[in-house]
């Protein structure tokens, strides 16, 4: 009588561990399908503020009131008074570029050896209940991108604004409990403008692409 009913409890003890076997494995497979997409995306989320937050303050604390528009843009009139050719600064454009790059990097290395927190009840979308908060952390990845563009808004008659904006793009890899996800952030931040009275020139000089310095780890 012994021996069956050892045999009873092994059975049920076998069946215990498969149903919890089978339920971890459901919650496993719930969490990876519905949980796990919000936690990244949250993360992201707050992942791209940090990030951005750390290259403003970069660019701002390294450009401050330094650089002048005419710096970075020679312009040329004609005898009346007349806009006839803009030409870009690039020997102090790659300067400024390679510079903000270094810092930029410099930041981002500091953010990396901090976390941020991610509340777990904005993953499951609710305040009934006290979620703890996960700690995920910034990994700077590849290089730091640094390139310049302008912009012609027409601001009246007659006139029209010129608008100088310097763009940082970086990758960042998020490390999650059990995951980890790669982002890439760009910032545009304008640090210089003028009102062109007048017509716009017809010649605008660029920076070549290919003149842009690229900050590589």
């Amino acid at each position: 009588m012994r021996y069956y009913w050892n045999i009873i409890k092994r059975k049920r003890f076998i069946l215990w561990i498969m149903a919890l076997l089978i339920l971890g494995i459901y919650i496993y497979k719930y969490i990876d399908k519905n949980i796990r997409p919000s936690i990244i995306a949250i993360s992201e989320v707050k992942a791209k503020q940090v990030t951005t937050q750390a290259i403003n303050n970069t660019i701002k604390n390294k450009i401050k009131n330094d650089i002048d528009y005419n710096d970075l843009i020679f312009v040329q009139y004609d005898k009346e008074g007349k806009v006839t050719l803009m030409q870009a600064n690039t020997v102090l454009m790659n300067s400024v570029a390679s510079e903000v790059a270094l810092e930029v990097q410099e930041e981002l290395e500091k953010i990396s050896k901090s976390t941020i927190e991610v509340p777990l009840k904005n993953a499951f979308n609710t305040d009934l209940i006290a979620l703890p908060s996960i700690n995920v952390q910034i990994i700077p990845q590849g290089s730091v991108v640094v390139d310049f563009a302008t912009e012609f808004e027409s601001t009246g008659i007659n006139q029209t604004r010129h608008r100088i904006y310097i763009i940082v793009t970086t990758n960042i890899k998020l490390i999650v409990p059990l995951v980890s996800e790669e982002v890439r952030v760009t910032t545009n931040i304008p640090i210089a403008e003028t009102i062109i009275v007048g017509d716009v020139p017809e010649q605008f000089v660029n920076v070549p692409e290919d003149e842009i310095l690229n900050l590589v780890n």
